[in-house]
C-alpha cells in the first residue's frame, strides 16, 4: 500500500517444568514473536524448516502414541522462542551460530528475572556455570534438555544449539506421554506446559494458526470466471518481495522510499499490498485506485461487524487503524476462502498466503465482482 500521508504501514520466570525461561520473562511485549506481525512459511529460513519437517517424521520413534505432531506446531513454537534463528548461521549439519543464549536467570532484576535458578550443567549447555539460562532455538533450559534431548543429525551428540537436535527435542516434550495434538484441548496443554503463561499460549497458538494456513493450497474447486482469474494472478506472485510503493496493473515493479517504518522499496522489484491487487483485479479486467483506503469505495462494501464469516473468495479484505473509519485503513488483501487471503504484508516479507487474523484492525471487505 502506498499512503503518501504515511498515517500506517501497509500495506515470568519459570513455573514447574516449563522450559521456556527466557520468553516467560518476555511475554506480553511485542517483538519478532509477537502474533500481530503476521507471518507464514515465508519467514522461515529453509534450513529450520527442514529441522521441523524432519523433528516430525523421526518423532514418534521415542514417542510411538503422540498423534498430529506436525511442522507448524514446531514452528509457531520456535518463531516465538528466536524467530527461528534468523540472522544467525545455520550449517549444513544444523549446527546454529552464533549461539542462542536467555538471560542468567540469577535474581538480577534483568528482563523481569526476579528469581535464581541455580546452575545445573556446569556451563556445558549455557555457556556459564553461574546460573541458568535457556538455550537455544527452542530456548531450553539445560535441566529440561537433559530429560528430552535428543540426536537428530546422527552425530552422537543431544545439542540444543543443533536445529535438528532441538526441534527433535521439542517434539518429545511437546508430545508427552503420547498426546493426540489434533484435538486443541491437548495441544494447547502441551504448549502450556513448555510456558505456563497464557499470553504465550494465545501467541504461539495464533502462530501455529498461520503457518497451517500458509502450508495449504487454497480450495479452489467451485471458483470460477473473473473471480477465478484474479485468485490465480495474485497467487501466482507468491514469493515476489514486499516493496513499498511496488505494482501496479502491468506487474511487479520497482517501490520508493520510505514506508513510515523507515524501509525503502527503492531498490525492490515486488509488490505492496494495494499494487498486488491493482495487479490480479487488472486481470479481470477491473481498475483500482492505488491506495488501500481507495479501494474501500468500489464494489459493494462488507462492513467488519458482519464479520470474516461475510466474505467470498476474490473478496478484498481491509484492515484499519480505526476499524469502522474507512480512512483509516492502511492494508488489503484478496480473500480466498477458509479463513485465507493473499497477502503482501509488509516489508521484509514476499506474497504468500495468510490467515486473515494475520494483520490487525480486520476492517471488512468489497466484493467487486
Amino acid at each position: 500500500m502506498l499512503l503518501l500521508g504515511f498515517a500506517a504501514v501497509c500495506c515470568a520466570v519459570p513455573v514447574g517444568n516449563a522450559i521456556s525461561a527466557y520468553t516467560a520473562l518476555k511475554t506480553g511485549s511485542r517483538g519478532v514473536g509477537d502474533i500481530t506481525a503476521g507471518g507464514s512459511a515465508a519467514d522461515i529460513p529453509a534450513r529450520m524448516l527442514t529441522a521441523y519437517k524432519k523433528a516430525v517424521r523421526q518423532v514418534g520413534t521415542y514417542v510411538p502414541k503422540c498423534q498430529g505432531m506436525r511442522w507448524p506446531v514446531l514452528a509457531g513454537i520456535a518463531k516465538v522462542e528466536s524467530n527461528h534463528a534468523v540472522g544467525r548461521d545455520i550449517a549444513a549439519g544444523g549446527d546454529i551460530r552464533p549461539k542462542i543464549y536467555g538471560v542468567l536467570l540469577n535474581g538480577s532484576g534483568a528482563g523481569g528475572n526476579t528469581t535464581v535458578v541455580p546452575d545445573t550443567d556446569g556451563g556445558v549447555w549455557d555457556g556459564t556455570s553461574g546460573g541458568e539460562r535457556a538455550v537455544g532455538v527452542f530456548q531450553f533450559l539445560p535441566s529440561t534438555w537433559e530429560a528430552v534431548g535428543k540426536d537428530a543429525n546422527g552425530d552422537e551428540v543431544a545439542d540444543p544449539h543443533n536445529a535438528d537436535d532441538a526441534a527433535l527435542g521439542a517434539a518429545v516434550y511437546l508430545c508427552g506421554q503420547g498426546r493426540d495434538l489434533t484435538r486443541r484441548a491437548q495441544l494447547k496443554a502441551a504448549i502450556w506446559q513448555y510456558n505456563h503463561s497464557s499470553t504465550y499460549l494465545a501467541n504461539v497458538l495464533g502462530w501455529i494458526d498461520q503457518y497451517t494456513a500458509s502450508a495449504k493450497d487454497p480450495d479452489l474447486k467451485y471458483v470460477s470466471g473473473k473471480v477465478r482469474t484474479v485468485i490465480e494472478a495474485a497467487l501466482a506472485q507468491r514469493g515476489v518481495p514486499y516493496a513499498w510503493g511496488g505494482g501496479n496493473a502491468n506487474g511487479k515493479s520497482t517501490g520508493i522510499c520510505c514506508s513510515p517504518s523507515g524501509k525503502s522499496g527503492a531498490h525492490i522489484e515486488g509488490f505492496d499490498c494495494s499494487g498486488l491487487t491493482m495487479y490480479a483485479y487488472a486481470k479481470a479486467g477491473v481498475r483500482l485506485l492505488r491506495t488501500a483506503a481507495a479501494q474501500a469505495g468500489v464494489g459493494q462494501r462488507i462492513p467488519a461487524g458482519h464479520g470474516a464469516g461475510a466474505l467470498r473468495p476474490g473478496d478484498l479484505v481491509f484492515y484499519a487503524t480505526a476499524p469502522g473509519r474507512d480512512q483509516t485503513i492502511y492494508h488489503v488483501g484478496i480473500y480466498l476462502g477458509s479463513g485465507q487471503m493473499i497477502n503482501a504484508a509488509r516489508p521484509g516479507t514476499v506474497v504468500r498466503v495468510d490467515t486473515v487474523s494475520a494483520m490487525p484492525g480486520f476492517a471488512g471487505g468489497a466484493r467487486l465482482l
